[in-house]
This record gives C-alpha cells, sequence and structure tokens, in this order.
C-alpha cells in the first residue's frame, strides 16, 4: 500500500521514466485548483529532489501563476500497463523563463519545440506511492501531434503574441511570468 520518501528513489525514477503521461497540480491560496495532463516526452528528473518539465504554450498558465503566488505543485503518475502504481511528488515550483541562465542550462535535456513557453522546476520534499489498484488499463498508441503541428504553423512569433494575450494571467487574476519576446525578423524570401 502507500509509502513515503523524502527524495525519489532509483525504483520511482524508473517508474516515473516509463510513463508517457503525468498530471501536475497547483492552487492559488484563494481560488480554483488546477490539475493538467501532460506528455511529449517533457518530464526530467534532475536529482533525487529536483525535477523539470518542458512547458508548451496553451490555453491557460495556471501552473505558473500559482507557483508564482505560493510554489506549490504536486506532479502525479498513474500505471497504465503493467503492476498497478501512482506516484505522487509535491514540492515547491518554479517558473523558469527562454532567456535566462537556468533556461540555457535545463533546455539541452529537452527536445526542441516551436511554441515552448516556459520549463516548470520543482524542489521535490515528499514522494508516496499508493496501490492504483482502481486505475484501469489503457494502451499507448502514440504523441498527438496535433499541438507540435500548430505552432510549428503559427511559428515562435505568433507563439509569444498568444502567450501576451491568453496567458498573462490565471483564471483568478493572478499574473503569471512572461518572458519579453521580440518577434521573430522576416526574411526576404
Amino acid at each position: 500500500m502507500a509509502k513515503v520518501f523524502d527524495q525519489i528513489s532509483d525504483d520511482v525514477q524508473t517508474f516515473i521514466r516509463d510513463q508517457h503521461v503525468f498530471f501536475v497540480a497547483t492552487a492559488p491560496l484563494n481560488g480554483h485548483v488546477n490539475v493538467s495532463p501532460k506528455g511529449m516526452d517533457c518530464f526530467r528528473i534532475l536529482s533525487p529532489n529536483r525535477v523539470a518539465y518542458l512547458d508548451m504554450t496553451g490555453s491557460g498558465n495556471e501552473t505558473s501563476a500559482h507557483i508564482t503566488e505560493n510554489g506549490r505543485i504536486t506532479f502525479m503518475f498513474c500505471a497504465f500497463k503493467g503492476e498497478p502504481n501512482i506516484v505522487r511528488l509535491y514540492g515547491k515550483g518554479q517558473t523558469v523563463l527562454p532567456g535566462s541562465a537556468e533556461w540555457d542550462s535545463l533546455i539541452e535535456r529537452f527536445p526542441e519545440y516551436v511554441g515552448m513557453r516556459q520549463i516548470i522546476t520543482a524542489d521535490i520534499d515528499r514522494v508516496s506511492t499508493s496501490c492504483g489498484y482502481a486505475v484501469p488499463f489503457f494502451d499507448y498508441r502514440g504523441e498527438r501531434e496535433t499541438l507540435i503541428k500548430y505552432w510549428r504553423a503559427k511559428g515562435n512569433a505568433e507563439a509569444s503574441v498568444y502567450q501576451r494575450k491568453n496567458n498573462t494571467a490565471s483564471i483568478d487574476g493572478l499574473p503569471t511570468p512572461l518572458r519579453d519576446v521580440q518577434p521573430e525578423k522576416e526574411t526576404d524570401s
């Protein structure tokens, strides 16, 4: 049944690396709880107590707003094949924006995508496992290409415009950190 650890053990690291999807949960001090599913090979374990994931431009930016306000973040991984298992990582998160020294040291660990918005890092202080007996089996068929194709067609300049228009505040009005991006230069063809 449930076990609690103060760091990500080798067994838990192996389990996490085998999962194709994970969930990120954050909440403001007052307001709506947010839970987001993530995929696309964007999660990295940096050390037994530090993780990061590459965050793409999307319809909202709740995670960044919430961790800027209070830092709280939880990641959940479920076994959808094989032995049942659930792993939760609890910690304090930070938003790392493109152009910062920390971005430059982290980005090489991730695939490069048009529409990359930020990297979310977290210092993990609690790791818990639970049975997962009620989690159903699902078959992994591959990654969806929709988001990648969308931003590839639009380009980074359009992603930046979208971020400034749609990702500057949470649904509860909390501000989000955004990079100051210059539009891509037009080239003569």
